[in-house]
């Protein structure tokens, strides 16, 4: 049995997300995380709310609300739509955790044994109009590598680039739009991973199994330009983890608080912590995920995350951990995404374009989105939501291939046989033939999962599913009833046995249905080592029931309304 550790980029408490968001870190990490458990592999799948920095700030002040209401408020409404899409966490913390403020504390302060901090006397953007100094996000502007005119103080989100405030092209306040801006001096703590650059590039050469999209953008970061630069791990901000260096006072550093790209990450740990406290167990439970020292050497450690996020896994959360000089566990692989794009634009909270997390779970259950978007992962390049490609993905593959096949040979058999299965011979050629493509196609599914390539395990699940509908056309036992019905009863007998095959697959994808399909037929989840055992799994005599309609197809009225409903305001 291995032990997987899997986290998921941490969503920020700044309101709800959208599908684009969904499928670049959290849902694909919840599909290798029920997929190992399948397996019978030990899991830890840790995943958080990001709330500090200036997006709970501003959303905050938005809504009306003192910060820390407001964060526990939008930490319980991600927590509701994370189980509404069954996002199957082993526990959804909270960056602003008391434990991840001490561990964030604790990192500075053996970092700064290190040598690895330095203070740094430096020049900040001031509001005149907002009578304050203006961290990173608190500023916009254009970008001077791409242009982008929405680029904020610490990266624009177009070309991923690392900026500085001071960067900006015609910067102006995020909070009041004020372009009455100057530049002050202000004294701030400066990780400096520029001296951990030639550690760090080794490191990343040793992951030779990462994805391209990983690697690259790491390469570029530590190489383009000045290379790697260090980077400034405080704040002038009143909400966030108070600068420490451990359990003591860091004299200068009196009203500034941690960036929220130093303590975000760290939550990964915390958050396992919390695990631990949550369910009366020890650090010692915890630790033995993190601490190479405490049996963390023989983890998987494995993140997921949308491509925005991958210089800071890569290299700043890395050099903490490696500048720590404490034995705690480094990632093993990171799987990122592109991005997904929205029927020929981008998700826009503020034109209101695109479908969001709580808006698609009102509209069509879990499933449907789940299938839609694992099946169409942007993991080679950008991916596009259209709403004619998902209303064919539902129709095709849910409801006609794997809800019609269920729905056909369950109802055949109550009427033919009742709601047991049927006896008949033993399988003949044809079923043994269906078993052996069964057994090719499970074989390579797996390896899909194991390296999480997963289009192509989506497109094999579905080529397993359309081999029950093939072979049901082809044995047509409706047809061989009256001439033969013991024959019917055998081609009956291997379709039904073919549906908690099906679920136990599916389950990773789709786990509703899964479990819908497992109740049905009266049967646990068992992973198939075999696909011979598998389909001699229910004997004769065993009972089930018709379940009711699996999928429901989307109606072309039905999809143009949604369309128009979800295309924002130019």
């Amino acid at each position: 049995m291995a032990r997987i550790l899997i986290t998921s980029a941490i969503p920020y408490i700044n309101g709800i997300k959208h599908l684009g968001n969904l499928v670049g870190s959290q849902l694909p990490a919840d599909l290798y995380a029920r997929y190992n458990r399948a397996r019978g592999n030990e899991v830890m799948f840790i995943c958080a709310t990001d709330e500090h920095g200036t997006p709970a700030e501003l959303a905050a002040a938005k809504a009306g609300k003192p910060v820390e209401d407001y964060c526990r408020e939008m930490h319980a409404v991600q927590s509701e739509l994370a189980e509404g899409f069954r996002l199957s966490f082993d526990h959804y913390g909270r960056s602003s955790s008391e434990r991840n403020h001490r561990l964030t504390q604790h990192f500075a302060g053996k970092l700064a044994d290190a040598g690895l901090i330095e203070e740094v006397l430096e020049t900040q953007v001031y509001s005149n109009a907002d009578g304050r100094f203006l961290p990173d996000r608190y500023i916009e502007g254009t970008c001077p590598n791409c242009g982008s005119e929405d680029a904020r103080g610490d990266q624009c989100e177009v070309c991923t680039k690392q900026l500085d405030p001071t960067d900006l092209i015609n910067p102006r306040s995020a909070i009041s739009g004020s372009t009455d801006l100057e530049v002050r001096e202000t004294k701030h703590l400066y990780l400096r991973q520029s001296t951990m650059r030639d550690q760090l590039d080794e490191w990343i050469d040793s992951k030779t199994d990462w994805p391209v999209l990983t690697t690259s953008i790491a390469k570029k970061w530590l190489h383009d330009g000045d290379g790697l630069r260090d980077r400034g791990i405080t704040r002038d901000l009143d909400w966030g983890i108070p600068v420490k260096r451990g359990t003591k006072d860091w004299p200068g550093m009196e009203g500034k608080v941690f960036y929220v790209w130093f303590d975000a990450p760290i939550e990964y740990i915390a958050g396992t912590a919390e695990w631990a406290d949550a369910n009366g167990k020890t650090d010692a439970d915890w630790e033995r995920w993190w601490r190479t020292d405490k049996g963390a050497d023989d983890v998987k450690y494995v993140q997921f995350m949308g491509k925005d996020n991958v210089p800071f896994h890569t290299l700043s959360f890395p050099a903490t951990i490696m500048g720590s000089g404490e034995p705690w566990k480094l990632v093993d692989y990171i799987k990122s995404f592109n991005y997904l794009n929205y029927d020929g634009g981008q998700f826009s909270t503020s034109k209101g374009r695109g479908v969001f997390m709580d808006q698609a779970l009102d509209i069509l259950p879990s499933d449907y989105w789940r299938w839609w978007l694992l099946s169409h992962v942007p993991e080679s390049s950008d991916s596009e939501f259209t709403w004619e490609n998902f209303q064919s993905s539902v129709n095709k593959d849910l409801a006609d291939v794997l809800g019609n096949f269920v729905s056909r040979v369950t109802k055949f058999c109550r009427s033919k046989f009742g709601e047991v299965v049927p006896e008949g011979p033993a399988y003949g050629a044809a079923e043994h033939a269906v078993i052996d493509a069964l057994q090719a196609r499970l074989d390579t599914y797996q390896s899909h999962m194991e390296a999480m390539e997963i289009r192509k395990a989506s497109n094999e699940l579905r080529a397993i599913w359309t081999l029950g509908n093939e072979y049901l056309q082809d044995a047509a036992p409706w047809s061989k009833f009256k001439e033969d019905p013991e024959a019917a009863a055998t081609s009956v007998r291997f379709a039904l046995n073919l549906i908690p095959f099906y679920a136990t697959l599916s389950e990773p994808f789709i786990p509703d249905a899964a479990a819908t399909m497992l109740t049905a037929m009266n049967a646990k989840a068992d992973w198939p080592e075999s696909a011979a055992d598998a389909l001699n799994a229910l004997p004769a005599g065993h009972a089930f029931t018709v379940p009711e309609v699996m999928f429901a197809k989307i109606t072309d009225d039905a999809r143009d309304e949604m369309q128009t409903r979800f295309a924002g305001n130019s």
